[in-house]
């Protein structure tokens, strides 16, 4: 449901008016809850069974999304802790800022 290929086309989602921010994997199932929306005037207790399934949709793609960000500051932690550990301790500010007084 929230992973894989666009099911709507492009075309599809234009008819349908769907919002550019909501053109995503879920948007074939948005194409089909606003027109419930729209027949049975927003009534929020109508259409629930497509809302369900197009906020599950989007709730797996929220989980894809995060998981995908958790790999990339992991990997981001290991070349920082590498670039970290390859930088000479002689190198500090505080060595550099009191070397005149061990020159004496």
């Amino acid at each position: 449901m929230g992973g894989g290929e666009m099911v709507a086309t492009q075309e599809e989602m234009v008819n349908a008016r769907v919002p550019i921010s909501s053109r995503d994997l879920c948007a074939h199932l948005l194409i089909p809850l606003n027109k419930c929306r729209s027949s049975t005037y927003y009534l929020p207790w109508k259409c629930e069974d497509q809302r369900h399934s197009y906020e599950k949709c989007e709730y797996e793609l929220f989980l894809v999304r995060m998981h995908k960000m958790k790999e990339i500051r992991e990997v981001d932690a290991v070349i920082l802790s590498e670039l970290i550990t390859s930088v000479p301790q002689e190198n500090s500010w505080q060595q550099r800022r009191y070397s005149h007084l061990r020159e004496r």
